[in-house]
């Protein structure tokens, strides 16, 4: 007997539809192997459909006040509260991730994410109004841009979801929002509570692959168009904007990092890189997947954590004690091992280097040691549970090695000394450097990287404000 697959429905204009012409692609379970769902492959009829929805909402939407923008997020914010069990068993069906740490680590975070800019949405700050030319007045409005395009990626498909729709909501903007295709269902569970407490039509979810991500991109409604995602789609995004000069907000990939200098404290920094490298199965643009150790400790560091990767589990959603799930798909898993069997002679594998059972997409906590800076993996982005080791002689060839990649997301260094610590921070080329930390995210602080790891941020008001634009009103006192 064959079980009856769940099917996923676009959100447009305030209620559910299939695709227009009826397409499907099925939704495959990462934990498992199989499949589960079926979900729209939509198309530019879909396309259409949800940007003349969101068009259509967008004048009584931006001319809301801030504070019932801000009484509209609260109260989607309470209500992923209020269903955070129904969120979390569409994300772990969604991408295999442990019950547990999604239930810790997604929701209270994305909650509180969204309750920030709820607040945020108050704040439309500009630069003091004045008399800059005798006899005029000068004023700056901030208003939202319009009709927003984002699509967001398979790695946190929920709470990446929030960073897209929450500032732009917050700003008076409508949205269209596209989940990858391997994780549509949390973010329709997301269009069911949304819809039922926005105005129809700000805020739409189509479902669909590359192709329809393009067709939003290049459709002439939006006035913005955010993705989460590589750096080949970012690029792509770009260079199709600029046809009509869209707005584009790009977060790409990353390699962050991890500068670890020899008055380290080993057994902690090994504790804590550890888990920063291979939380969520490495699929994380700021995951602490390249490290830098100095010379005179870096045997007891390769060691160390050689023997963290084997004392981590990785398996089922429901096993309590697993720090992370599958890899989000069979391409992903066949992108992982192939960093893995293509590693040149003079790299050692110190721990893991393989999949993990038969059944699902799961791959074992790797360390590899022995590596050159122009090594392949250490150059591109693994985006698996995969960390590197190199080693550095002092603290100018640490932030050679550190900045000589293209990707410039975030970053670490672990020491005792404050300034080493604050030139180490000046001079690393990334839109984040942690101290003796790795990974911390907060609603307040800003998140975005510089060179092929994209442009805009993240939450914060730096964040908000990417979803605005500024006008210069001027007038005569005469």
């Amino acid at each position: 007997m064959t079980t009856e697959l769940r099917r996923l429905r676009n959100y447009i204009d305030g209620e559910f539809r299939d695709a227009a012409d009826g397409r499907t692609i099925e939704v495959i379970n990462p934990a498992t192997g199989e499949a589960y769902a079926t979900s729209p492959l939509s198309g530019q009829a879909d396309v259409d459909a949800a940007m003349e929805a969101a068009a259509a909402a967008f004048p009584a939407w931006r001319d809301t006040t801030p504070s019932e923008r801000q009484k509209v997020l609260l109260k989607i914010a309470d209500a992923f509260e209020e269903r955070a069990e129904e969120l979390i068993a569409a994300e772990v069906e969604n991408t295999g991730k442990p019950v547990a740490l999604t239930a810790s680590e997604e929701i209270p975070p994305m909650v509180d994410q969204i309750r920030f800019f709820a607040g945020a949405a108050r704040l439309l700050e500009g630069r003091s109004a004045g008399e800059y030319m005798e006899g005029m007045t000068s004023i700056i409005r901030r208003e939202p841009v319009g009709v927003c395009a984002q699509v967001a990626p398979w790695n946190y498909p929920m709470m990446m979801a929030v960073w897209k729709f929450a500032p732009a909501l917050a700003a008076g903007n409508t949205v269209v929002l596209k989940p990858s295709d391997t994780t549509p269902a949390s973010t329709v569970l997301m269009a069911e509570i949304i819809g039922s407490i926005v105005p129809k039509g700000v805020f739409n979810v189509i479902c669909g692959d590359r192709e329809t991500g393009r067709a939003m991109v290049e459709h002439p409604t939006p006035a913005m168009a955010s993705i989460t995602g590589s750096v080949r789609a970012g690029m792509q995004v770009a260079e199709s904007a600029a046809k009509d000069v869209k707005r584009v907000h790009l977060e790409l990939g990353g390699k962050a990092p991890v500068v670890v200098f020899e008055d380290t404290d080993i057994e902690k920094a090994v504790e804590d890189i550890s888990v920063a490298g291979f939380f969520n199965a490495g699929q994380d643009c700021t995951a602490a997947t390249r490290v830098l150790v100095h010379e005179s400790i870096h045997d007891e560091f390769v060691a160390a954590l050689a023997k963290a990767a084997t004392d981590t589990k990785t398996g089922q959603p429901d096993d309590e004690d697993v720090l992370y799930g599958p890899l989000n798909n069979a391409n992903q898993l066949k992108q992982v091992a192939g960093f893995i069997d293509r590693l040149p002679a003079h790299a050692k594998v110190e721990a893991g280097g393989h999949r993990v059972g038969d059944k699902g997409y799961f791959y074992a906590p790797t360390v590899v040691s022995g590596l050159k800076q122009d090594d392949e993996i250490v150059q591109n982005e693994v985006f698996g549970p995969v960390i590197t080791v190199q080693s550095f002689t002092d603290e100018a060839q640490a932030l050679e090695f550190a900045n000589g990649v293209e990707y410039a997301l975030a970053s670490s260094v672990w020491t005792k000394d404050h300034q080493r610590a604050m030139r180490m921070s000046r001079s690393l080329d990334f839109g984040c450097v942690w101290i003796n930390t790795h990974i911390p995210l907060v609603a307040e602080m800003p998140h975005g990287g510089f060179k092929k790891s994209g442009y805009g941020k993240d939450l914060s008001a730096y964040g908000f404000e990417d979803y605005t634009r500024i006008k210069h009103v001027m007038t005569s006192l005469g």
